[in-house]
């Protein structure tokens, strides 16, 4: 390894670490493993990670008509979860020898749209979308024309059309639901933003809807609340709605996201309203200020480092026809995490959530 100190290490310094050939190499590279043993490929896969071997995306797009460059789009960079989602996509492509063009869209179908021509026109051998929601029809298009496309995190309405990596958002949330009826909460609130493209937000409230339903046997649309992040008025004016309407019975929220969770804890810090045994809170994304925040935030937590792993490795075994036949829908699971936030025992009053 000294002698290549400093040095760009090539296909021949590989082939010599790894033994084998040359051109063993050159299939490895070319997803051409019919013949080549799982002993093999690992032991290449590791010696290019040791010596940091970056082909030349030129040579090998000539070779091998691929460009060895994958077009990532993400509808929000800004959200924590985008940006660990977006870690795990890199370190795998950055493994496996591919460059990676990231693209973000801040949730807006015609820039999510006009990002994939882009990257397209860039001749990236597969695409990696966390979708708007909003485009479906074509996403189905691109993805019967053969184009290699893996959804991430979010999924379109049909989810068997196109291999898709998300969360089991609506096992996890029915889930919660459960939880939060046995620790004795005689009211749920679901604060949101808009659901009717996200497909996180929809089928987490179409959990939701069912678990009240049948725990509660109410219809969970007059309890459904939906905000505007940037209006913080719509959000306060909602809190003391739900709170009116709990009259004096334990009840709780439940937010849709972190994003939501955040406006949710800033309107109640507004209006002086403490997280008690009167009003519980809790909601998805464990970001890292959920536990610090007295008494603690009861949390679904969703590995999304994990989404993006898979989601990259998925869509490097199409690229290399590794991975053969229908579309995949994988949901990861989710992790409740229980704080003090969801303890209908706390003392009236005595816990502040600034």
């Amino acid at each position: 390894m000294s002698e290549l100190r400093g040095k760009r290490a090539t296909i021949k310094d590989v082939a010599e670490m790894a033994q084998v050939s040359k051109t063993t190499i050159s299939r490895y590279l070319n997803g051409q493993y019919e013949y080549m043993s799982i002993e093999t490929k690992e032991r290449i896969q590791e010696v290019i990670k040791e010596l940091k071997y970056r082909p030349s995306n030129i040579a090998r797009s000539l070779k091998a008509q691929k460009t060895g460059v994958i077009g990532c789009i993400i509808a929000d960079i800004g959200s924590p979860f985008s940006s660990i989602v977006v870690k795990g996509i890199n370190d795998v492509c950055k493994q496996m020898g591919y460059d990676v063009l990231f693209a973000n869209t801040d949730n807006n179908p015609d820039s999510e749209k006009e990002s994939i021509k882009s990257l397209l026109d860039n001749k990236v051998d597969g695409l990696i979308i966390n979708t708007t929601g909003k485009i479906d029809y074509y996403l189905m298009k691109l993805n019967n024309n053969g184009v290699k496309i893996v959804l991430a995190d979010r999924c379109i309405k049909d989810v068997n059309k196109i291999d898709t990596i998300t969360t089991d958002n609506y096992k996890s949330t029915y889930e919660c639901m459960e939880f939060l009826y046995e620790q004795g909460f005689k009211k749920i609130a679901f604060f949101t933003q808009d659901t009717t493209a996200n497909s996180s937000r929809y089928l987490r409230h179409d959990a939701y809807i069912d678990a009240v339903k049948k725990l509660y046997n109410i219809d969970g649309k007059s309890f459904t609340y939906i905000i505007d992040e940037k209006n913080k008025d719509i959000c306060e004016k909602n809190l003391i709605d739900f709170e009116k309407r709990c009259n004096g019975e334990p009840g709780v929220i439940f937010t849709v996201n972190g994003v939501t969770l955040l406006n949710v804890l800033h309107g109640m810090k507004n209006l002086n309203i403490k997280i008690s045994g009167n009003l519980g809170i809790c909601g998805y994304d464990d970001w890292g200020w959920a536990s610090l925040i007295p008494p603690g935030i009861t949390t679904i937590t969703q590995d999304s480092y994990e989404c993006g792993v898979q989601a990259a490795k998925l869509l490097i075994n199409r690229i290399n026809n590794e991975e053969i036949g229908s579309a995949k829908y994988i949901e990861l699971p989710s992790k409740l995490v229980v704080r003090g936030s969801t303890d209908i025992k706390i003392n009236k009053g005595d816990v502040s959530n600034e």
